[in-house]
């Protein structure tokens, strides 16, 4: 499955917009909350497809039946351009556990590059939704490298995975490795460049978020 959630015009389509504008790019503070922003609509309707249980409460006056969510999702992101968009997801679903992957791409004298995966902690997953948080989904590379580790720690009910930006080249290698994911995204583009970047895109999320990085 996959939403594109700015198919239908809403504050969405402005957000990114501005995320992918240069002349309001340099506004490191606007472009975190516009990606946050993103997480928090994703979860919004992600908690939509979520089982819920009935439950009780009391009010001042009375008692009342209401519906409830069953099981808290696990949500997971790539450090470090992740924590933006991970944190808008975090602010909705806000009695979650979370789990961190630190990946990054290890780049060559041609700038090419590999997926590198360093650290990962997370809580068990048996019984529960994952969600990951990854705001560019270029080539896929290391979102399943990402995927692949998360789930040693058991079998979630359902994946899945929320992004600012993706490719349709990468839609469809997640697909083809984790059929079952359910892909919310704020905008789809339809090409990769031979370098394995997003275009139009809208450059580097981490260094746009944080400042620029030493490559390694």
């Amino acid at each position: 499955m996959l939403t594109i959630l700015s198919d239908n015009f809403s504050l969405v389509n402005s957000w990114i917009n501005d995320l992918r504008n240069i002349d309001i790019q340099d506004d490191r503070m606007k472009f975190r909350r516009n990606m946050e922003r993103i997480g928090e609509i994703s979860a919004f309707e992600i908690s939509k497809t979520l089982d819920y249980k009935n439950i009780e409460i009391t009010t001042p006056l009375d008692t009342i039946a209401v519906k409830e969510i069953a099981t808290q999702p696990v949500i997971t992101t790539i450090l470090r351009a992740g924590v933006p968009l991970f944190q808008g997801v975090l602010n909705y679903f806000d009695k979650a556990d979370c789990g961190f992957v630190a990946a990054y791409r290890k780049h060559d004298a041609n700038d090419y590059f590999s997926i590198k995966q360093d650290y990962l902690t997370c809580p068990k997953l048996d019984g529960r939704p994952l969600i990951v948080a990854d705001p560019m989904l270029a080539t896929g590379a290391s979102l399943i490298e990402a995927i692949k580790d998360l789930l040693t720690n058991g079998k979630p009910t359902a994946i899945h995975i929320v992004a600012a930006i993706a490719s349709r080249q990468g839609v469809e290698t997640i697909h083809k490795a984790y059929p079952e994911a359910q892909i919310w995204v704020g905008a789809l583009d339809e090409h990769l460049t031979s370098k394995g970047y997003i275009t139009p895109g809208l450059g580097d999320a981490g260094d746009l978020s944080y400042g620029e990085k030493l490559q390694r």
